[in-house]
């Protein structure tokens, strides 16, 4: 039986598919092709609409009375607001706001001489009057036959209905696109997630929650641009194809250069360049561009995904804490209106000093267990057996730290805490501490138990940089996939000189996530990843 249904629903959708493009057809012989219209005059938004309609409004009706009802009986009530409305309407037409929209119908109500619709542009969406007298008899015979998601202009002038909604009587209505597909049903919107994802046009129609989410996203990187802008920060593009992947602990993509027979591969970060320009008296540069690792997809990776990587000469560590620290404020209040955002429920402040943790004083604080007092590899491994936390055998104590951190720590850090002076042995581009060789000057920041950024005071010592290269090198043979490589162009570039430098790196896509309450980061990127459906 149900496979009876499933056919019987295929059978009506290509009837309602095939009916569609009858209608097509028929247009096209009688000479009136959507697909032929190159361009259409947009005057307002709805959004707009509404607004200059209201404000026109208030102008025109300032200082009238309200009509007195008190003590009248049902229908002399009616009369009264029907001949209060009538005067009122009068009044708003004999100086009429022209307007000129186009967007997509979503809602159609068919009523003998006149219709109601509904136009969805970019900013929402505004209830359209057609009336057969007023567009004229053929314009409204080719209206009545239209579908929802055909894309219409409409020009008209503004009014407010009697049950207050503002709106536009159309006195031309000209459909600019023949939708020939179906959209999905109106009430509940595209609720398949994959389907979603995989379709995210249809989303952006179907889901203005989306559609919001987007735009908002647009707002966050128009701010980033501003804040840096402001601090005397210049914007720049460095290659996306690179003959060595480094600066980050990731897998990369691989690929092949045919003009000049090279395997070459997708960065993985914008570190090592954006360094360079440091070096070549560019004193602070950012660049905010797509990256690549070869990892796996889920709530808050994606293989392609936006990162920011800034560099600031002059200056280290403590100067990039207090660059995100005011960002991720200037953020919030810009775009969300406040400080305090919430996430899943959860209250976080943004506005208070962000908390301050070495990473051993949080595993100390979360796990009871102090390793500065662990005095080696081994004795940080037997720890790690003890406290059941998977290793590998070339792990070292760095390692081991940040294992532990991972595993106690992450899951506590809600509120907005910087994480600093992490192992040497997991951070290879960063200057060590003076006061502790065993440590070096980094700092993560996490909110909501995710890492936002990650920033060094940048190590610009060519011999140090050359060593710890090497023992990249030789964890890669020893088996780690994800370790740095050497860069001799940038060696040779750290011995020309670079300055003392704070630099810092951020996924943009998980402070989109955080700041527009998004659960996963496939809901903030227009087209994530996704499993080919051949597969």
């Amino acid at each position: 039986m149900a496979e009876q249904n499933n056919n019987g629903q295929q059978q009506d959708l290509n009837q309602l598919l095939k009916v569609r493009r009858e209608k097509l057809q028929n247009l096209q012989e009688a000479g009136k092709d959507p697909f032929v219209i190159t361009k259409y005059d947009q005057t307002h938004h709805s959004v707009d609409v509404k607004a200059a309609y209201t404000a026109h409004e208030e102008e025109l009706l300032a200082g009238r009375p309200q009509p007195v009802v008190d003590g009248l009986d049902d229908e002399q009530k009616k009369e009264a607001l029907n001949n209060d409305y009538n005067e009122r309407r009068a009044i708003m037409d004999a100086s009429p706001i022209e307007v000129s929209i186009a967007g997509r119908m979503m809602f159609k109500r068919v009523m003998g001489k006149a219709s109601f619709c509904n136009i969805q542009d970019l900013k929402g969406s505004i209830q359209v009057y057609v009336a057969r007298d007023a567009i004229g008899e053929e314009s409204y015979a080719d209206f009545k036959k239209s579908d929802i998601g055909d894309i219409y202009g409409v020009k008209g002038y503004a009014f407010r209905t009697k049950t207050g909604e503002i709106s536009i009587h159309a006195e031309e209505m000209t459909l600019l696109t023949k939708s020939l597909q179906i959209l999905p049903e109106k009430f509940h919107g595209l609720t398949d997630t994959d389907m979603r994802y995989r379709q995210r046009y249809v989303d952006l129609i179907m889901n203005q929650e989306s559609k919001d989410v987007f735009i908002k996203r647009s707002q966050i990187i128009k701010e980033i641009r501003n804040f840096l802008d402001n601090r005397g920060f210049m914007e720049v593009e460095t290659p996306m194809l690179v003959s060595n992947a480094g600066g980050a602990a990731a897998r990369p993509f691989d690929t092949h250069y045919n003009a000049l027979d090279e395997d070459v591969k997708l960065r993985i970060s914008l570190e090592l360049y954006l360094k360079r320009l440091i070096v070549g008296g560019l004193e602070r540069v950012y660049e905010i561009g797509r990256v690549f690792r070869n990892e796996g997809v889920d709530t808050r990776h994606n293989p392609e995904f936006t990162l920011m990587e800034l560099y600031q000469a002059y200056t280290d560590y403590e100067g990039m804490m207090e660059l995100t620290e005011s960002m991720f404020r200037y953020l919030a209040e810009k775009v969300c209106g406040s400080s305090k955002i919430t996430y899943n429920g959860i209250e976080i402040d943004l506005g208070k000093p962000f908390e301050r943790l070495t990473m051993n004083d949080a595993i100390k604080k979360y796990a009871g267990i102090d390793f500065d007092t662990v005095a080696d590899d081994e004795a940080a491994k037997a720890l790690a057996k003890e406290h059941h936390i998977e290793y590998e055998e070339r792990h070292t104590k760095g390692d081991i730290i940040n294992l532990f951190f991972e595993e106690y720590c992450e899951k506590e850090l809600i509120q907005p805490t910087f994480i600093m002076d992490h192992p040497l042995a997991i951070s290879p581009l960063t200057k060590k501490k003076p006061s502790d060789p065993e440590k070096v000057e980094r700092f993560e920041l996490f909110i909501n138990t995710w890492e936002m950024c990650n920033a060094y005071s940048e190590l610009n010592d060519p011999i140090d940089q050359r060593e710890r290269f090497a023992a990249q090198d030789a964890a890669f043979e020893a088996g780690d996939e994800e370790a740095n490589h050497t860069d001799e162009d940038f060696l040779n570039a750290l011995e020309i000189g670079m300055p003392p430098t704070g630099g810092i790196g951020y996924g943009i896509d998980r402070l989109v996530m955080l700041l527009t309450d998004s659960a996963a980061i496939r809901d903030v990127l227009l087209f994530p990843t996704m499993k080919s459906l051949d597969k």
